[in-house]
């Protein structure tokens, strides 16, 4: 009867989570994920740039666009650096939402707060195995690197 038990709560575990990147809104202009915030305000990413390479942090708005999201369950997503640079990383405070996959390609506002800061080669090859990366790319970050890191409190897509 222990058996059967243990059997049926993995079970459920299973179909609970197998089944959450569907529970996920689809990405359309209006939804939001998170905190409930408004698109006004908001600074695009070149400002955000500018504010980081004067002070550490930043709190508030920024819009920009998604090129990239955790193929696992949505739980980070890249937003595009203009110029030079990898993508921003944007993850999501306390793990409390997560974006589906079509946010890519779509343009958003999150708000939250922006650091600049070193992310750790098994950072950076963790993300890269969550982003679907292969082990050869994977295998390619040797070195850490510093770069701005955003813990978003809420997403809205504008378009």
């Amino acid at each position: 009867m222990k058996k059967i038990a243990i059997i049926f709560v993995a079970l459920c575990c299973f179909m609970a989570t197998s089944t959450a990147q569907n529970k996920i809104p689809a990405a359309q202009p209006g939804v939001q994920y998170g905190k409930a915030i408004t698109k006004s305000n908001a600074i695009d990413v070149r400002q955000l740039e500018a504010k980081l390479a004067t002070d550490s942090t930043y709190t508030g708005k920024v819009k920009g666009k998604v090129v990239e999201v955790c193929k696992k369950k949505g739980c980070f997503m890249r937003v595009l650096r203009e110029g030079e640079g990898d993508p921003i990383l944007v993850r999501f405070k306390d793990y409390g939402f997560f974006m589906p996959q079509n946010i890519v390609g779509k343009t958003v506002v999150l708000e939250g707060q922006a650091k600049v800061r070193e992310v750790s080669v098994a950072q950076q090859q963790h993300f890269a195995e969550d982003a679907g990366k292969d082990a050869e790319e994977i295998a390619k970050i040797t070195e850490p690197r510093t770069d701005i890191n955003i813990i978003a409190d809420g997403v809205v897509v504008v378009r």
